[in-house]
Parts: C-alpha cells; sequence; structure tokens
C-alpha cells in the first residue's frame, strides 16, 4: 500500500464520481431516447431484431445490452464491425434496426459499416459522447451519454462514460419490456435454467409436500401429540383443522420452543391453545415464485397450501425450496 494512500476513499470516489456523471446522462434524456425505443418496438414487432455495434470497451458494453434485450424479449445480436465488412453483414436483414455504440462517434471501423446499413435502408440509433459526431449525423436517434470526467485518476480509461451506456441500455430494455407487455410468464420462457426459470415456471402443488405427509391435528389435540406428529412426518410444523376439514391454525416447533420456558407443562395441553390462528397460507395454482416472496415478506419457513374450499392440500417448508434450487 502506498504511503499515505487510503484505498476506500478512492474507491469511494469512483462511485461518486460515476454516479454524479450517470445521473448528468439521465438529466439530458429527450424525445430522442423515445424514438429509439419506439424504433426497436416495431422492429421486434414486425419479427426484427436489434443489431449492434461496438469496438473496444463500447463493444464489450454492447455485448452486455444484447444480453438484456434478448433476455428480456427484444432479440438482439452483437455485429463485429471489422468481420461486418466480410461477410458478416449477413446476419442483418430488412426490418432490423441499428444500435452503434460509439463514445467519440468517429470510430473507423464502426463509421466504415454505416452505408451499408444507409443502403438497407435500416433506422440507426447512436450511442455517443459527441452528438455533433459523424455518428450522430448519421443516426435517426441520437443518446447523449457525454460525461465530464471519467472516474479513472488519469481521465484517460473508460469508465464513467462506459457506465453511462450500460445503464443507458438497461433503460432501453426495461422501458421496453414494459412497451410490450413483458411479464413474469414471458421472463420464464427465455430462462429455464437454474432457480430463477424454476420459480417461475413452477406451480406450488408442484413443490409442495402433499397432503398425505402432512401432520394434521385438530385444536383440542394434545401439543405432545403435535410434536409427536411432527417428529413421525419429518416436518417443522403441524396443520391444525376443524372438524369439516378447513385450516384454523398453524404450530410449528418454534411455537413450542417459545412457549415452553414459560409454560414447562405445555405437553398435555391442547396444541390450539398455543397455534397460531389463521395462518397465512396459499392455494396450490400459485407460483413458486410468490412463495419465495410470501416467506420472506412474513419472515416465516413453514406455508401451508390451500384449495378453493380452505382445506389444507399440502405444507411448503424453506428447506424444500433449497432442495428445489428455487432458493
Amino acid at each position: 500500500m502506498m504511503e499515505g494512500m487510503d484505498y476506500l476513499e478512492r474507491a469511494r470516489r469512483v462511485f461518486d464520481i460515476e454516479l454524479q456523471e450517470t445521473a448528468a446522462v439521465c438529466s439530458r434524456l429527450d424525445e430522442n431516447f423515445s424514438r429509439a425505443v419506439e424504433a426497436i418496438r416495431v422492429a421486434i414487432e414486425n419479427r426484427g431484431k436489434v443489431v449492434i455495434l461496438g469496438v473496444g470497451k463500447s463493444g464489450h458494453i454492447g455485448e452486455k445490452i444484447a444480453a438484456t434485450l434478448t433476455s428480456t424479449g427484444s432479440p438482439a445480436v452483437v455485429l463485429n464491425s471489422l468481420n461486418a465488412l466480410h461477410g458478416d453483414l449477413g446476419v442483418v436483414a430488412d426490418g432490423d434496426v441499428i444500435l452503434a455504440l460509439s463514445y467519440s462517434g468517429e470510430t473507423e471501423e464502426l463509421l466504415a459499416v454505416l452505408p451499408a446499413f444507409v443502403r438497407m435502408g435500416l433506422p440507426i440509433l447512436a450511442i455517443t459522447g459527441d452528438p455533433g459526431s459523424t455518428l450522430a449525423l448519421a443516426s435517426a436517434a441520437v443518446l447523449d451519454v457525454k460525461v465530464s470526467q471519467e472516474a479513472c485518476p488519469l481521465n484517460l480509461a473508460p469508465t464513467s462514460s462506459s457506465t453511462a451506456m450500460l445503464v443507458l441500455g438497461d433503460a432501453l430494455a426495461m422501458t421496453l419490456l414494459e412497451a410490450r407487455g413483458f411479464q413474469k410468464e414471458d421472463f420464464a420462457r427465455f430462462h429455464p435454467g437454474g432457480s430463477l426459470g424454476r420459480g417461475l415456471l413452477l406451480r406450488v402443488h408442484q413443490i409442495m409436500r402433499p397432503v398425505s405427509e402432512l401432520a394434521i391435528l385438530s385444536a383440542t389435540d394434545t401439543v405432545l401429540d403435535a410434536v409427536r406428529a411432527m417428529t413421525t412426518h419429518r416436518a417443522g410444523a403441524a396443520v391444525i383443522v376443524t372438524a369439516d376439514g378447513k385450516l384454523e391454525g398453524i404450530f410449528t416447533h418454534g411455537d413450542f420452543s417459545r412457549h415452553f420456558p414459560e409454560t414447562p407443562d405445555i405437553g398435555p395441553r391442547n396444541v390450539g391453545d398455543f397455534m397460531t390462528r389463521n395462518p397465512i397460507a396459499i392455494p396450490g395454482d400459485k407460483l413458486a415464485a410468490e412463495v419465495l416472496q410470501i416467506l420472506e415478506q412474513h419472515r416465516i419457513d413453514d406455508l401451508v397450501v390451500i384449495n378453493a374450499a380452505n382445506e389444507p392440500i399440502g405444507l411448503v417448508d424453506s428447506q424444500d425450496l433449497t432442495r428445489l434450487k428455487i432458493l
């Protein structure tokens, strides 16, 4: 560590600069942004795609923007500017829209391919730090990402400028998502793998423990009966029902632990005296992702699953979510 250098101070300075510069770019958003969103929306609705170009750091940012657009229902591809002049233009089709990234707006490799897009009659959208650049003048919409300083202490390495491009790309993708009515179910179709996809595709009845594996008792059964039933079923909770089978309450190992110090003779007492009445429950046809939200919001570990008649049909234990790779 260099004498007198405070690493944390330097790190916070980078955050401060990039946040300030990104906020400045946000303040300059205008109708060009709306035109860009509409151009992409029309292209996608007509089965076109977004073709993204960039060189160097802009190219890396372009790859991330393409990935975000594609994963949220707006197909996008990255076109290498150099290779485009040697056959890769074949990936571009009528109805596509071009999104070109160049902070200077004068990147030679990128400018060299622009005439081909003009001849094809494709709309060009520019993300640049110079609204008066060659790229900007050739574009139908110009998204200005000019920054007053990079976070680099030498003011050389693209930092604030590349971050501004990245955030602007996210803004395009998220605005398009809403404009096109993209929903959770659509997102799940593009993310079938991993916990996110499973949580969005699976229904609660597909992940719950079935009623045959539940510890089900009545309120007049004893706490000892409940503990024995939970042990037998290897469950962390006992579901309490009325005489006609409706959900009445839930009693958990946590309830037992909380009441035992003050009521050491809890064993022979009625479990109804210690249960949680009218517990939070979820219908079996809901998305598994909603289970996660409920467990986190109410800080509980067990969630009763019910049918339309308020009868228990299963139970979701938070430990099951880990096993199913949903949590």
